[in-house]
């Protein structure tokens, strides 16, 4: 299983948890799975299509998965994701 990191503002949604273990074999399945265990988290990370919103950010062992092959990008079975979704303010 791989790790999901959930930042504080999205933990009410998973039960007050800071890490989820999801199955698949790319980010996109990973977080499918996590949306599909928490239908919560759904509209705040993904959009109707089924990729990421464009105010979240997506880490695979520190790195920006826009930087890799995004959702494309293939996990293994100790891989570590954080979601940190963009905060506003000021």
């Amino acid at each position: 299983m791989t790790a999901v990191r959930i930042p504080p503002v999205l933990r009410s949604n998973v039960g007050g948890a800071k890490e989820v273990a999801v199955s698949g074999t790319t980010v996109g399945e990973a977080l499918t799975s996590l949306v599909t265990q928490h239908p919560g988290l759904r509209d705040q990370l993904l959009t109707g299509d089924g990729e990421l919103n464009r105010f979240v950010n997506v880490y695979l062992d520190g790195q920006d998965i826009r930087y890799l092959k995004e959702l494309a990008t293939p996990v293994a079975e100790h891989d570590q994701i954080i979601v940190l979704p963009a905060m506003a303010g000021g």
